[in-house]
């Protein structure tokens, strides 16, 4: 298992071609936590019609009882997959990333965000190392870093699907989707949900938070966001996707 080179670029298309990564079928030193910058979170993107079969057979030592049961909860054999795939290789790398075996990982749940209850995002004890995990139909995008990281992966939406939802966009990023060619909104609406949503991630408080009340931006571009760094990530066709990272306080 090795760590891969973050890919981020400017464009929030997919170029062609893109290489997946596999964790369980590449070779090389694993990940080490010094390894780490906040200034540089480390993506992982995993194939799940590829690392299926492997997340499958890893799966009962690797996942913990709770997750064993999520898994077997999903009725479309597609979404356990893509569950079991996500969180099989989020366990092998944070193992990998703490000098530990997968399954004793300990991940708890940070204090809300609105009620202090312990039910916020996955968290490690003691806060050294962040992690992120987005995953949809075929792929899973997965951030490490050594500050507060969120990252989201998502399928280019249907053209229907931006009407049906377009409470979620500021102002701002709805007069710039107006005056968009139609054939051309589906991936700028997509392009700043993932955004949103990397950002609301990487804050902690996802979706109970207005996601219209930040400007993110719709352009090839990120717009700037206090406190943060929001970068488009390079990832298949068809895809749009985004890390933010905390950048640290001046």
């Amino acid at each position: 298992m090795t760590l891969a080179t973050p890919t981020l670029g400017p464009p929030a298309t997919a170029r062609a071609g893109h290489p997946l990564l596999v964790p369980e079928r590449l070779s090389g030193p694993e990940p080490a936590g010094a390894a780490l910058v906040a200034a540089s979170p480390q993506l992982w993107l995993v194939d799940t019609t590829e690392y299926r079969a492997q997340a499958a057979r890893h799966a009962p030592g690797t996942l913990d009882a709770q997750e064993l049961a999520r898994a077997a909860e999903f009725v479309r054999a597609a979404d356990r997959d893509a569950y079991v795939c996500a969180h099989v290789a989020l366990r092998r790398l944070l193992g990998a990333y703490l000098g530990t075996a997968p399954r004793e990982v300990v991940v708890e749940r940070a204090p809300c965000a609105h009620c202090d209850e312990p039910h916020g995002r996955p968290v490690l004890p003691g806060g050294a190392l962040h992690f992120s995990l987005s995953h949809c139909t075929g792929i899973s995008l997965l951030a490490f870093a050594t500050a507060p990281v969120g990252v989201d992966v998502e399928e280019i939406v249907l053209p229907q699907t931006i009407a049906e939802t377009a409470d979620v966009l500021h102002p701002r990023e709805a007069a710039e989707l107006a005056l968009l060619p139609a054939g051309e909104r589906p991936v700028a609406f997509t392009r700043v949900w993932t955004r949103k949503e990397a950002y609301l991630k990487g804050l902690g408080v996802g979706l109970s938070e207005n996601p219209a009340a930040d400007y993110v931006g719709s352009g090839p571009l990120p717009a700037p966001v206090p406190g943060w760094t929001l970068t488009d990530v390079l990832v298949p066709d068809g895809h749009c996707g985004a890390v933010a990272l905390r950048t640290p306080a001046g």
